[in-house]
């Protein structure tokens, strides 16, 4: 799954490539992903002829911004990724939808889960999920009192809480885990758990862990947003290894469908179910 740190990558070069560039073709290959909320538009009228004036990103959604007020809004959920190529691209299986640039540059969406969704709107809160999202993660507005009065309304699982995306937006299962590990939490800890100096430690963790990320990721992806980094995570995928702070074993526990990664040492704690 695309999270912030990669997310933050793909805005990036794509905004070097695709601002200023007009679309002249849209290709669906498979229309299940494409969503256009327009209710007078086709993919083709939406975005054929449009410029593209900027990539930002919020959350987990990276949004193209067209000439003429419309927006591509992407979500890749799972499995989804972008791949751009300054000529034609030869079709890949699962490739869902391509769209051609006046300079020959193809940007494309892959998707082996088929969960993402590509959205053509005009209107970017309504798009699902978009406007309940909390603030970025990263946002430098979102201080540690304003981190703290967000968590306050949720009681449940703190990782499940920073991966909802309702308390603060971008981080997914991957940087969950690495975020609880910096700040030595263990994952299934009620939220309402958590003391003060806790949930405080878990900000900075957070800025920490995410800022760090997007230093990496800057590095080892360079211009290849279809690659996904994540071998110098410390805990995330790691099971068995040894952690990096204390020499035990990273553990992992499997709980509906999502692997989470810890360290039993580092992170101590008991899975309690109610």
């Amino acid at each position: 799954m695309p999270e912030l740190p990669d997310l933050e990558i793909i805005k990036d070069v794509l905004a070097r490539r695709l601002v200023g560039e007009r679309i002249t073709e849209v290709v669906i290959l498979r229309p299940l992903v494409v969503r256009v909320l327009d209710p007078d538009a086709t993919p083709e009228s939406f975005l054929v002829g449009r410029t593209v004036a900027e990539v930002s990103r919020r959350g987990k959604f990276l949004r193209l911004t067209l000439d003429d007020g419309g927006w591509i809004a992407v979500n890749a959920m799972l499995a989804g990724r972008l791949r751009y190529t300054i000529a034609a691209q030869r079709v890949r299986v699962r490739d869902y939808v391509r769209i051609r640039f006046e300079d020959g540059g193809t940007l494309s969406y892959h998707d082996l889960k088929e969960m993402g969704k590509v959205y053509l709107t005009r209107d970017l809160d309504a798009v699902p999920g978009y406007s309940g999202m909390g603030p970025d993660a990263l946002a430098p507005d979102l201080t540690v009192e304003g981190f703290l009065q967000r968590l306050h309304p949720f009681r449940g699982e703190i990782k499940g809480v920073l991966t909802r995306g309702e308390a603060v937006a971008g981080i997914g299962n991957a940087y969950a885990d690495e975020i609880l590990f910096e700040a030595g939490i263990y994952p299934f800890r009620k939220r309402s758990s958590l003391s003060r100096d806790e949930q405080v430690r878990l900000y900075h963790a957070m800025r920490n862990v995410l800022t760090r990320a997007i230093d990496v990721l800057r590095e080892r992806v360079g211009e290849r947003i279809e690659v996904e980094v994540r071998d110098f995570l410390a805990v995330h995928n790691k099971a068995g290894e040894l952690c990096p702070r204390c020499g035990h074993p990273i553990s992992e526990i499997r709980v509906a469908n999502r692997v989470t990664n810890f360290c039993r040492s580092c992170q101590p704690g008991t899975l309690i179910r109610n």
